[in-house]
């Protein structure tokens, strides 16, 4: 059963490919969203047999490597940080399967398309059901190729090329750290395994444990969209919708964080690896939601807010609290793909207008879709009740119970994060939803709500943005809840959950929805209310430039093409040019094949057939070997007599062989 979670997915995404003509486009859809239903089925069968009976199950198909030291076997460990996160991987992605029925109901290339959603899933499942670091490895890379696929689709359009390409190049960058790091585990512990290298943890040199962690987290940066390696996301945009929404929900961002959770027993080890995590993922989620603030694109808004709560998730692993981190990250799947899809049904029933500037008023048209948009946003934003409160509040609150530099940076980054969430939150439901129609006739015309296959998974995406944190919260982060068992470990010196649920000041607590309720107020005020006044306050110079610096995302892009990319091309261009073209022709193939051709042609002349020429050859040939001979005699070679007379006599030797040869013909 537990290898069936796995291989159905495989098995529709193969059956899609390459057999996509024979069972037709209905026939795809059918297979990869029945494959997709039964894994649903069979995670929430492990979820309770693993994760509330706490019976793990290890599976190991047989060795794949055994070398010396080095033995690594195919194996699958399914524990509860797996079925955990399983299970929103495999809802979200069923659930969007069933979406893109609809969707991209008139697309030319429908099995293809589902052929790479299912592989998607499948390589994520990969990843966090792998029994060792190798396996776990495999997976990493897989959704690596499979994203970079989906994202270039659409694969005629320049900006699809280009947003591959960027995700795949940088997602690379991470993938070199986490190679260095998986060898760096190797070369200390002997072994990839989980049990061998966290049981061995402990007792290895602090320094060295810091450098793994470090190149661990070089990985998951690059996978989980932080600082500085973040820019490829908001580009991951070019994709269809449905793609967007596994991206950025269950699947591809959350490999980084997984990967972090799965190593808490090496991160715990190193303090200063957890506090670099910490100012990166408050760093993060502050500088993602700024930039979330001005920007026009309906599917880059909630880019952006992903990025930011990837933030959230890297603060409360930097804090040591990985339980929250997994709760935020599951809860974070669900009202994301809400997010998507509904921005997706926005798109689609709108004539593919993506400008949140050129809507406006659907609320009339869409009554079911805002609502649901709604429903995400307010979960979003962490309102008390729904799913995400139970998380996002809970990682503020274990911030400022550290009493740390770290906890209070996090703690004030991440509430001021909450009131700019709410407003960027509430300016797209207002541009989209609220304010005075500014899109065409015919778009208003031709808007209305999708068919089933769209509305079935929005009714179920809002349903758990509202219960799902509710029910589940007592299990994951609940006071004395065992639930992680062993397969999250933190420190008992870290553990801060009481101080936070009962020492701190009420202030304390309700300040992130006090600042969420003022950046939501401030939104609808300026955007609905009075966009007057938002568009005076744009008219001032000082207006433009915070725009402009808002709206270019710091300029991230510009600086990384100005000064890395640039000057690595131009390095490239060099070496190319003047090493490869210039001297290493020229002293290699190039330059020895010209100066032999041209040695040979010049012997070559020498031989003219007049006997007089021959005559003076013979004649400096035997003045030549009369002077080697007698050069003892004619001068004084003093030391180097013993090398000249050995070279003198290899050429009386050779000119002797040279005659014998020419004799014998």
């Amino acid at each position: 059963m537990y290898l069936s979670i796995i291989i159905l997915p495989l098995l529709g995404s193969l059956v899609s490919g390459f057999l996509g003509r024979k069972v037709g486009t209905t026939g795809s859809q059918i297979i990869t969203c029945t494959s997709l239903l039964i894994t649903s089925v069979l995670i929430t069968i492990a979820f309770y047999e693993v994760g509330l009976c706490g019976s793990v199950v290890r599976i190991e198909l047989g060795s794949w490597i055994d070398s010396e030291l080095m033995n690594i076997s195919w194996e699958f460990y399914f524990d509860q940080l797996t079925v955990s996160l399983g299970l929103a991987v495999v809802y979200c992605s069923t659930l969007i399967h069933i979406y893109s029925i609809d969707y991209l109901s008139t697309d030319p290339h429908i099995q293809r398309f589902f052929s790479y959603l299912s592989a998607f899933t499948a390589g994520m499942l990969v990843l966090i059901c792998g029994g060792n670091y190798f396996v776990m490895f495999i997976g990493w890379e897989a959704i690596g190729v499979v994203s970079y696929l989906l994202i270039n689709y659409y694969f005629t359009r320049i900006q699809s090329n280009k947003a591959a390409m960027l995700a795949f190049t940088m997602n690379r960058g991470g993938d070199m750290f986490l190679s260095i790091g998986f060898f760096s585990i190797f070369q200390i512990f002997g072994s990839l395994n989980y049990s061998h290298v966290f049981t061995l943890t402990p007792y290895m040199n602090e320094t060295a444990i810091t450098i793994i962690s470090l190149l661990l987290l070089g990985g998951a940066l690059a996978k989980s969209a932080n600082i500085p390696l973040h820019s490829w996301l908001p580009g991951s945009m070019e994709a269809p919708t449905p793609v967007s929404a596994l991206l950025h929900a269950a699947t591809l961002v959350t490999a980084g964080i997984y990967l972090l959770l799965r190593s808490s027993p090496i991160l715990e080890y190193s303090e200063s690896a957890l506090l670099l995590i910490t100012l990166i993922g408050s760093t993060t989620a502050f500088f993602a939601a700024t930039c979330g603030l001005l920007q026009n694109d309906l599917k880059r808004i909630i880019a952006f807010s992903t990025i930011s709560q990837l933030g959230y998730m890297m603060m409360a692993i930097g804090l040591s609290q990985y339980n929250v981190a997994l709760m935020h990250t599951v809860n974070h799947a669900f009202f994301k793909a809400l997010l998507f899809l509904g921005a997706g049904a926005v798109i689609h029933s709108f004539a593919d207008q993506q400008d949140v500037r050129k809507m406006g008023g659907l609320i009339k048209f869409l009554p079911f879709t805002s609502s649901v948009m709604l429903v995400g946003s307010l979960s979003l934003l962490a309102t008390p009740f729904l799913t995400g409160f139970y998380s996002k509040d809970l990682i503020l609150e274990l911030a400022f119970g550290q009493y740390s530099f770290s906890g209070m940076y996090a703690y004030i980054l991440g509430s001021i994060t909450a009131g700019i969430t709410a407003f960027y939150s509430f300016r797209l439901i207002s541009l989209v939803f609220l304010t005075y129609p500014n899109g065409p006739k015919e778009s208003y015309l031709n808007s209305h709500e999708s068919n089933i296959f769209v509305i079935i998974p929005l009714l179920i995406l809002a349903l758990f943005s509202i219960f799902f944190g509710y029910i589940f919260s007592d299990l994951f982060v609940g006071l004395g809840s065992d639930f992680f068992a062993n397969s999250l470990f933190t420190h008992p010196n870290k553990i801060s959950i009481i101080e936070a649920e009962f020492s701190l000041n009420p202030i304390i607590k309700l300040l992130p929805a006090f600042l969420s309720l003022i950046g939501a107020s401030i939104a609808i005020f300026m955007y609905h209310l009075q966009p007057l006044f938002l568009i005076n306050l744009s008219n001032t110079v000082l207006g433009r430039k915070i725009y402009s610096f808002l709206n270019g995302k710091y300029y991230f892009d510009v600086i990384y093409n100005h000064y890395l990319v640039s000057a690595g091309l131009n390095l490239g261009y060099r070496i190319s040019k003047e090493l490869d073209r210039g001297a290493i022709e020229l002293l290699g193939p190039y330059g020895l094949a010209n100066s032999l051709s041209n040695s040979g042609l010049n012997i070559s002349k020498l031989d003219t057939g007049i006997i007089t020429t021959y005559s003076l050859y013979i004649t400096i040939g035997l003045i030549s070997l009369l002077f080697l001979v007698f050069a003892p005699v004619l001068m004084d070679t003093g030391h180097l007599y013993p090398i000249f007379s050995e070279f003198r006599l290899l050429f009386i030797y050779f000119c002797s062989a040279i005659l014998v040869l020419t004799q014998n013909k």
